[in-house]
């Protein structure tokens, strides 16, 4: 027989009394409220008010209530109705407590500890209903048992960036999901992590002006039966309010709202305190209190006020600019419905949107990769929506690398291999049906598995290059890299530069110490490397205070010294407030660009100066880069926004051709072949030009920030395959179809700690290994030090500790001298 209330509260009653303490009065009004609606054969529900009990409350409560499995009480709700200060772990054995009768937990604003909010996420709860708004959650690890919650409210966490790979595995009901003002950004991950959940069919990361939930606007006018029983396909008028919210925005606005986004999280990096901690998951800064953006740019730029109200009336995220609409709109008859004044909708209004609204095709993105999705953003997904994001989804991303367009086991592709194999040599037969007509060449295999491995990792493998450690059995030594290469002949071989003046050569695979060369006294950041390719073991390597010097590496020291002992280096004539150096194919000359107009021509052989070519352009001129195959071929990218084709044997009064851009031009460099040059102007336009005229062969479709000072920068990756694009204001590093201009994959960048943000100084493509990279990361803090990152995007992260095992390996034996 279940226990009545009476019994109940008079338990509660004689352990207070055992306890030598008085009955909360709030736990005495909860009884009351239960026996009142069980009087009224009502729905027994026992409320606790976390707001109106201190923690000597909590030990009684937690002894009654562990028996409300066996009592008349129905459901227990644990709320608040202000702040309240409570230790986290009485609070979350509190919660353990009531097991399977506990139904509405509301923990929103909450001073949660670290380690109970960890103990949460990592255990689970019983709960139907979790509210952690305003949490402070950096990486979101909710891994626990959570097997009957079906709603979850996570909105304005605004440290929340991301989630871990094994996110959201245990929540086979979960429903709806709120993720409003939150920082999420990445595509990728998000829709793989939010793939998990097999019952969600409402989301959201921003939320409609009149909604307080997840569900679909009550204003859209849908007939909520067609919903309710799942058929959402046969609403022509939910076609054309999406149709219509999809086109309500224009490029200008979307920009501006991004940029604003990208100033608040500046203004929130620099307002948070400093934390030695280095947890991943949970982030207590000093932001104790629910911050909201608009909050936020109301104190940091209070002349944006009108700007922040602009910001809130946007629509669905989606946006497409004047030309797709007319590519597309043949195909759902879309200038018809804009101009049919009965199918116009009411406006719109988001409020509270999380940086990935921004991204472009976000509502695409989501509805092409979340099939069992019914509404997103309180908008229902009808049957156009899924076609459209279809014909989207396939036009601006690439499912798999090399538009492979299913996923396919390693095994199944090596056994292709073997069959391709035999099948060349078999002789035909009229009987034998040939299982693979056309034998597969070795480029074909290697992209196959390629496909296979990349496709497999929605969170690839990144980490530091190694801390560098001594042969003679000193501490390892972290430094600050300013730039770096890859060898062009060996593949374990990196140099770098470092903004104190050091130069440095390591094996990145074990972070072993190859070369070492000190600053000469004075801290000037290295800037320029170049390797020779006839000698690999040299190099060029220029400063930001005009130095220019070949080094030998097999003459530099072995172990991190304070001498200089690379005595046979050659000096070349200064090249004052120097960027950038590169040396041609045949290693005989190099050319060398700065803060000025002007480019040098350098002898190598003789260690001359040959001619300083004047007015190259009409601004400075910030890098300059020979071609791979012909040496008397350059190109040179200026701020003037001109990229200028140059050809050595013709003189420098003339360039081949010039190529412009409509901002200022970052960077330009060859693709191996020689056939493309690909051009990095400012906040992120990105563009490969055919080199033999500078013609426009593909413009990336990469959103600006708005800045004026996002400075990005490209190269390629897995030969001419693939572009790999950064830029100084964000933490994303794009990777792109080069001759498609599809996206292949965002990856997101995240240091440890709060505030610890990061950004792409520079990044390249590593030669030897396909879809690896290395990113030269920067943090916003200037007391945080640069550091490599390597990109490997053939394996999950879950290799990570792996890594980290053997890399702690090789630096042991480093130390010991091995």
């Amino acid at each position: 027989m279940a226990i009545d209330l009476f019994t109940l509260e008079a338990r509660y009653l004689d352990v207070c009394e055992r306890q030598n303490q008085l009955p909360n009065a709030s736990i005495l009004s909860g009884f009351y409220k239960a026996k009142l609606q069980k009087s009224r054969r009502e729905l027994c529900n026992f409320q606790v008010l976390l707001n109106k009990l201190k923690d000597i409350d909590i030990p009684p409560l937690i002894e009654v209530l562990s028996a409300v499995d066996l009592s008349e009480i129905d459901i227990v709700d644990i709320l608040h109705e202000s702040p309240y200060q409570l230790t986290g772990e009485l609070v979350l054995s509190l919660m353990r407590a009531i097991n399977q009768k506990l139904r509405v937990v509301d923990l929103q604003d909450s001073s949660f500890g670290k380690g109970s909010l960890r103990d949460l996420l990592h255990g689970g709860l019983t709960c139907e209903v979790l509210n952690l708004r305003s949490s402070h959650i950096r990486k979101l690890n909710m891994i626990g048992n959570f097997m009957h919650l079906h709603t979850l409210n996570l909105d304005f966490s605004i440290s929340l960036t991301s989630f871990n790979e094994e996110c959201f595995t245990c929540m086979p009901k979960l429903m709806r999901l709120s993720m409003c003002e939150t920082r999420i950004v990445n595509l990728w991950t998000t829709s793989a992590a939010l793939s998990k959940l097999p019952s969600l069919v409402e989301l959201r990361f921003q939320n409609c002006l009149c909604c307080n939930d997840t569900a679909s606007c009550p204003t859209s006018t849908i007939d909520e039966a067609n919903y309710l029983s799942g058929d959402v396909s046969g609403s022509d008028h939910l076609d054309s309010l999406s149709q219509e919210l999809r086109y309500s925005r224009r490029e200008g606005m979307l920009s501006n709202s991004y940029f604003v986004h990208s100033l608040v999280n500046h203004a929130l990096q620099e307002s948070a305190t400093e934390d030695s901690s280095d947890d991943s998951e949970v982030d207590f800064s000093s932001h104790q209190q629910r911050t909201g953006l608009e909050e936020l740019l109301s104190d940091v730029l209070p002349e944006l006020g009108e700007w922040a109200e602009l910001e809130n009336e946007v629509s669905s995220g989606a946006m497409i600019l004047d030309e797709e609409e007319s590519a597309l709109g043949g195909a759902f008859n879309l200038r018809h419905m804009k101009n049919t004044p009965d199918t116009i909708p009411k406006k719109y209004i988001s409020h509270h949107p999380s940086p990935i609204c921004f991204e472009k095709h976000y509502r695409e993105y989501m509805v092409a990769t979340l099939p069992r999705l019914k509404v997103l953003d309180n908008l229902l997904i009808g049957k156009k929506d899924r076609e459209m994001a279809k014909i989207i989804y396939s036009q601006y991303y690439e499912y798999l690398p090399y538009n492979r367009q299913r996923k396919e086991s390693l095994i199944c592709v090596l056994h292709k291999r073997e069959m391709g194999a035999v099948a060349g040599h078999l002789q035909k037969s009229p009987q034998l049906k040939e299982p693979y007509p056309r034998r597969m060449n070795k480029c074909s295999i290697s992209r196959s598995i390629c496909a296979a491995k990349v496709g497999s990792f929605a969170w690839p493998l990144l980490h530091s290059v190694p801390d560098l450690c001594s042969i003679s059995g000193e501490e390892a030594k972290s430094f600050r890299p300013r730039q770096f290469e890859y060898h062009p002949a060996m593949s374990s071989l990196m140099v770098f530069g470092t903004l104190d003046g050091e130069l440095v050569v390591m094996n990145h695979e074990n972070g072993k110490l190859v070369g070492y060369l000190p600053s000469l006294g004075t801290l000037n950041s290295v800037l320029g490397l170049s390797w020779l390719r006839r000698y690999p073991s040299k190099l060029i390597a220029g400063s930001d205070n005009g130095s220019l010097q070949l080094y030998d590496i097999n003459q530099m020291a072995s172990v991190i010294t304070d001498r200089h002992r690379c005595s046979d280096a050659v000096t070349f004539d200064d090249f004052e407030q120097l960027t950038s150096v590169h040396v041609n194919s045949t290693d005989e000359h190099f050319i060398a660009s700065g803060y000025s107009k002007n480019v040098a021509l350098y002898d190598i052989g003789s260690g001359r100066r040959l001619q300083v070519f004047t007015n190259m352009h009409e601004g400075h001129i910030n890098v300059v880069k020979f071609a791979h195959h012909s040496p008397s071929i350059f190109a040179s990218s200026s701020f003037d926004q001109d990229i200028k084709m140059w050809d050595l044997r013709q003189g420098p009064h003339k360039p081949c051709y010039t190529a412009s851009s409509s901002r200022g031009n970052v960077m330009v460099c060859f693709s191996p072949d020689d056939q493309y040059l690909l051009s990095s102007a400012v906040d992120n336009e990105v563009k490969q030009l055919l080199a033999v005229d500078g013609r426009l062969h593909m413009k990336f479709d990469i959103m600006p920030t708005g800045s004026a000072h996002n400075y990005t920068r490209s190269y390629y990756m897995n030969g001419r395959d693939y572009i790999i694009s950064g830029s100084c204001d964000e933490n994303i590093v794009r990777v792109c179809c080069a001759q498609t201009g599809r996206r292949l994959r965002d990856i997101s960048l995240e240091g440890k700690g709060p505030g610890n943000s990061m950004f792409v100084q520079s990044l390249r493509g590593d030669p030897y290994s396909d879809f690896h990279m290395s990113v030269l990361a920067a943090y916003m803090r200037p007391c945080s030090k640069s550091q490599i990152i390597k990109v490997n995007l053939m394996a999950s992260s879950d290799n990570a500790e792996d890594y980290h095992y053997n890399n702690q390996r090789s630096r042991k034996s480093c130390s010991m001298g091995g």
